[in-house]
């Protein structure tokens, strides 16, 4: 997997669009759930590279990297 170096900030800004954790930004999905997708395929395109992301940093301990990267929200997350 190839990843860019915009795709951080991203993981720290963008949400899930859908499921149970529509909202929530995608460095905060539970690693759980980031690990269902991976063994059951994850979404093409970005959603995909990001949840794919998300789960490489958690796995690697290095999802603190995000949260200062995160922009303030209009509307509350979820987690």
């Amino acid at each position: 997997m190839h990843f860019e170096p915009n795709d951080l900030e991203a993981v720290a800004n963008v949400t899930m669009p859908f499921g149970k954790f529509k909202g929530t930004r995608i460095h905060r999905l539970p690693e759980a759930y980031l690990i269902w997708f991976s063994e059951r395929g994850f979404p093409t395109g970005q959603l995909g590279t990001l949840m794919h992301l998300a789960l490489t940093l958690k796995i690697d301990g290095l999802e603190h990297l995000t949260r200062p990267l995160e922009r303030p929200s209009r509307r509350k997350d979820r987690s």
